[in-house]
């Protein structure tokens, strides 16, 4: 499931390419009711149900309440899910969801829509995506992985934290995020000391000491341009359903020894 977060279309296209170069299936369930453009169709697309643009020409809502109404909408009939993902048991699907944080920390819908999947025996990965371009300060380093862990907390599935949009870091920034993939607990209260008020000192140990505990402090760098790193983050995700463990080996081709014709 996901990606959740910034820069997901980009997210989608890259991995999707990738499953293709390596010769892999994958379909991409778009379930935002905002989304206009996509490089893949979706073999999913919660729009053949229901449209954020319908939904606030005919309702007046504004774009949040239109979004969560079309949820909630799909939620009430989820048959149509049901009849739209099929039943072939090796189904590599990539969910393309709304961005907006309070779907993850404060509603009940997406983790409605993860029992559906559960119950129609899928195993489900989140994938929060940080963007990278906006973790330029330990403060914001700290919101962000607060959020991440609100969204595990509330979804209660696999979780995996991806700072996206690397390739767009120039050389000296990208080796700043760097000390922030993994960072150690002096590292974190300095930087997060270093950037707030004294007052705050012991709120921001406390924070750390949570983070700490969770281990949450585990961020994938992901530079699209970059094949490994496109690879780390799909064999994680990968790691993280147990995909594969239950394929059906192939029967291997034979051929003559000859000619090298197949039998």
């Amino acid at each position: 499931m996901g990606p959740a977060g910034s820069g997901k279309s980009t997210y989608c296209s890259t991995m999707i390419t990738h499953a293709q170069t390596t010769s892999r299936t994958m379909h991409l369930m778009n379930l935002d009711p905002a989304a206009e453009e996509f490089t893949y169709k979706p073999a999913v697309d919660i729009k053949d149900l229901i449209s954020l643009e319908d939904v606030q020409e005919e309702l007046g809502y504004g774009p949040n309440g239109g979004l969560i109404y079309c949820l909630e909408y799909l939620i009430q009939n989820i048959d149509f899910l049901e009849d739209e993902l099929g039943h072939d048991d090796d189904d590599y699907l990539l969910i393309d969801l709304p961005g907006q944080i309070e779907l993850y920390t404060a509603h009940t819908i997406i983790p409605q829509l993860v029992s559906t999947l559960h119950r129609l025996d899928y195993k489900v990965c989140g994938v929060y995506l940080l963007d990278a371009t906006f973790v330029d300060s330990a403060p914001k380093f700290f919101a962000g992985v607060l959020s991440a862990m609100s969204a595990m907390v509330q979804l209660e599935i696999p979780h995996i934290n991806v700072l996206s949009k690397c390739d767009l870091l120039p050389p000296a920034k990208r080796r700043d995020i760097e000390r922030y993939l993994n960072p150690e607990r002096e590292l974190l209260v300095g930087d997060i000391g270093s950037a707030t008020r004294p007052k705050f000192q012991a709120l921001n140990h406390a924070l750390v000491q949570l983070i700490e505990e969770y281990n949450m402090v585990s961020f994938l760098p992901l530079d699209v341009a970059d094949e490994e790193s496109v690879e780390m983050v799909l064999s994680c995700v990968d790691n993280a359903v147990q995909y594969g463990e239950d394929l059906e080996p192939k029967e291997p081709k034979e051929f003559d020894n000859d000619d090298g014709e197949e039998l």
